[in-house]
């Protein structure tokens, strides 16, 4: 095996993340996947705190890539959405991540977070707004992707295919008389939905929100 480098620690540390979650990792575990002793990744980092600190800072950097300045603020932050909601698509264990690195560590986080609060201003909203607007953004792409069982770090296709069905189960179970729209609801649980229609979905849903205050701010503004 070749040197050890930073970014083949950080690859080892997400591919375990993703597949079994964060709990997973440890020093030693990540040691034992990579071929190499514990000492060899506390050269590149000094505890388990700094490393998935570099996970979040290293999986964010692409999230704020593609945002364009001169288009219009609602077009800069679905493209920060949806950039947000495909990283973690990718890579399950990103909110789990964001919920024990160390975010203000993490860099392209806080730039990503000065992003939207920039394109939050253009829209109107007081920094104190944008700053709540922006948590809302975040946990509202956190919960989209989570509520996809097929989007959570350690699901096999096996064990997403055997809870739809457990759930579809449980919902067509209830009485008819009372909860009619659940167990309707439960028989389109036997095939899974389109991904990309639920995601699409998703950030319409997002966006709009915002978009409606802040024309309704506008409103204020001019009366």
């Amino acid at each position: 095996m070749g040197k050890l480098t930073r970014q083949a620690v950080l690859e080892g540390a997400l591919r375990l993340a993703d597949e079994e979650g964060v709990e997973a990792v440890t020093i030693r575990r990540l040691a034992g996947e990579l071929q190499v002793t514990p000492m060899a990744l506390y050269w590149h980092f000094k505890n388990k705190t700094e490393l998935l600190t570099a996970a979040v800072d290293h999986l964010m950097a692409g999230v704020i890539a593609d945002v364009r300045p001169d288009r219009d603020w609602r077009e800069r932050l679905r493209v920060i959405v949806e950039a947000l909601v495909g990283t973690m698509r990718a890579h399950p264990s990103l909110p789990a991540l964001l919920q024990v690195a160390d975010k203000e560590q993490a860099e392209s986080f806080t730039r990503a977070t000065e992003a939207t609060l920039d394109i939050l201003a253009e829209a109107g909203f007081t920094l104190d707004e944008g700053y709540t607007i922006a948590s809302y953004l975040l946990n509202g792409a956190v919960t989209l992707v989570h509520g996809r069982l097929d989007c959570r770090a350690g699901m096999t296709p096996e064990k997403v295919a055997q809870e739809r069905r457990m759930h579809a189960l449980r919902l067509q179970a209830l009485p008819p008389d009372c909860f009619p729209r659940l167990v309707e609801y439960g028989r389109t649980l036997e095939e899974p939905s389109d991904a990309e229609e639920y995601f699409s979905f998703g950030v319409d849903l997002l966006i709009a929100g915002v978009e409606a205050m802040a024309a309704k701010k506008a409103r204020e503004g001019t009366a």
